[in-house]
């Protein structure tokens, strides 16, 4: 760190690498390197000699790409941010081998402030309308043409979240891909009267940079694997 800006590794310049890249300053943060795909195939792009003063490595890729990034990472020694989804089967592996590194990471499906707002909002209607009885539940999310994995990840962290407030029916999960929609979140309970819907809308893709660039501050400073709940915890 110097003089108190970080200095990152972005890996992936897709939206939210050049997103995060434009708004690095504001966030007292210095892109000093990036790498994309043809650059960094299956992780190898990452060196020792790259990552020679780096603080936090960026991570926004693609599924098959982004356990074989952290993995290099850690090796490396890099607190990493990632953002990429998709990835769940590698994650108790990739957190021995952080453990094993003494590295940081912040993983996390959504980093906007709103999205974990829903999710805290979601486990305690659940928690309350499971008591209630009658209901049932549903989420639909809405995202780009582009993006790949579908539900996406943050509506699989919505349903976990349904499912720690003692849910015990069937949620039921669909999704939408078209155009540009940025991202959008329902999150639905039903029952013989009345619904009731929670929901989050993205109108700027920003959102999620800026709640990236706040946790590469968080996690620089620390070893572990954390989420953007203990991010914003310490907001």
């Amino acid at each position: 760190m110097n003089g108190g800006v970080l200095r990152l590794l972005v890996i992936g310049t897709g939206r939210m690498g050049r997103l995060i890249e434009a708004l690095a300053a504001e966030y007292r943060c210095e892109v000093v390197a990036t790498l994309d795909r043809a650059a960094n195939p299956g992780g190898t792009g990452i060196t020792t000699a790259l990552c020679r003063g780096i603080d936090v490595a960026m991570e926004f890729t693609h599924p098959e790409s982004a356990a074989a990034n952290l993995a290099a990472l850690a090796r490396c020694g890099v607190h990493t941010v990632i953002g990429t989804t998709g990835w769940g089967a590698d994650q108790a592996a990739l957190q021995r081998l952080a453990a094993e590194q003494q590295i940081g990471v912040v993983a996390a499906a959504n980093f906007s402030i709103g999205a974990h707002v829903i999710d805290a909002a979601c486990e305690r209607a659940a928690s309350l309308l499971q008591q209630a009885g009658g209901y049932g539940a549903f989420i639909h999310e809405q995202h780009h043409a582009a993006k790949r994995d579908a539900p996406s990840g943050t509506a699989l962290m919505l349903r976990d979240a349904v499912v720690r407030g003692g849910w015990l029916g069937n949620i039921d999960v669909s999704s939408t891909r078209a155009g540009h929609i940025p991202g959008t979140h329902v999150v639905g309970f039903d029952g013989a009267a009345e619904t009731i819907t929670l929901s989050h809308v993205v109108r700027d893709r920003a959102t999620f940079a800026q709640g990236a660039l706040v946790a590469a501050h968080f996690v620089a400073r620390r070893r572990g694997w954390f989420t953007m709940r203990d991010v914003i915890a310490e907001r």
